[in-house]
C-alpha cells in the first residue's frame, strides 16, 4: 500500500500503557497522536476472532467517532500449554481476574496444575490496523516468541513480567522501553511484538521527519 500516515490521528485505545509505546514508536514520524480516551471516545465491543479483526473494530469506531484517521492495536499473550489462551481474550482475562498480577498468577498455575514440561512456551502477537475516514484500511502482525517464567521487573505493564523473549534472559518486565522496542526502522532490532508489527506499518505507511 502506497498511501502515508501523516498529520493528527487518533490512537484507539484507553491504555495507558499501551499509548505510551505507541507515542514512542511515531516519535520519529512527526505524527500527533491523540488517544481515543483524551478524546472521550467510547470503547467498542471487541467481538473478532483474531487480533487483526479486533484491531480493526476499534479503528473503524475511533475514526467514525473523531474523523481522523485512527490507529489501534490489539494484542495479547497466547500460552502454548493452554492452548493459545488467554489469546484474543488476554485483557478480559485480566480484567475478571482482578488485574493483571492476579491474571499472571493464574496462568502460571494452571500451567503447573497442567503438568507440562518446562521450559512453558508462549507468544506475544500484536496487529497494527490503520483506517482512514475514507474507508481506506490497512493492517500489520507482529509475534515475539518466548518462555513464561516467574514474574520479575516491573517495567512495562500487562503480561510483560512472565514472558522472557527468545534469545534473552531477562523478561519484557526488567528491559527499559529502548531495548524492549528496538529501533522501528531498523529491521534487525525490533524486539517486541508491538515494534515488530510497528515496524512493518512503517515501511509501507511513514516516512521519517
Amino acid at each position: 500500500m502506497s498511501r502515508a500516515l501523516s498529520g493528527k490521528i487518533v490512537i484507539a485505545t484507553h491504555n495507558a500503557g499501551k499509548l505510551r509505546e505507541m507515542r514512542e514508536l511515531l516519535g520519529p514520524c512527526g505524527i500527533e497522536a491523540v488517544s481515543a480516551g483524551e478524546l472521550g471516545l467510547g470503547e467498542p465491543e471487541e467481538t473478532g476472532a483474531d487480533f487483526v479483526a479486533n484491531a480493526l473494530i476499534k479503528a473503524r469506531a475511533a475514526t467514525a467517532a473523531s474523523g481522523l484517521p485512527a490507529l489501534a492495536d490489539d494484542s495479547g499473550l497466547c500460552v502454548e500449554p493452554l492452548g493459545g489462551l488467554p489469546g484474543v481474550a488476554s485483557a478480559r482475562f485480566a480484567s475478571e481476574a482482578g488485574g493483571f498480577s492476579q491474571a499472571m498468577a493464574k496462568i502460571l498455575a494452571e500451567l503447573e496444575a497442567s503438568g507440562a514440561p518446562r521450559p512453558w512456551r508462549g507468544c506475544f502477537i500484536s496487529a497494527l490496523a490503520v483506517v482512514w475516514p475514507d474507508g481506506t484500511e490497512a493492517s500489520f502482525e507482529g509475534r515475539v516468541d518466548g518462555d513464561l517464567v516467574a514474574p520479575r521487573g516491573e517495567r512495562g505493564f500487562g503480561y510483560d513480567p512472565i514472558f522472557q523473549p527468545d534469545g534473552h534472559f531477562r523478561t519484557f518486565g526488567e528491559m527499559e522501553s529502548t531495548e524492549k522496542h528496538g529501533i522501528p526502522a531498523d529491521g534487525s532490532r525490533a524486539l517486541s511484538h508491538r515494534a515488530r508489527a510497528f515496524q512493518k506499518m512503517a515501511r509501507a505507511l511513514l516516512v521519517p521527519s
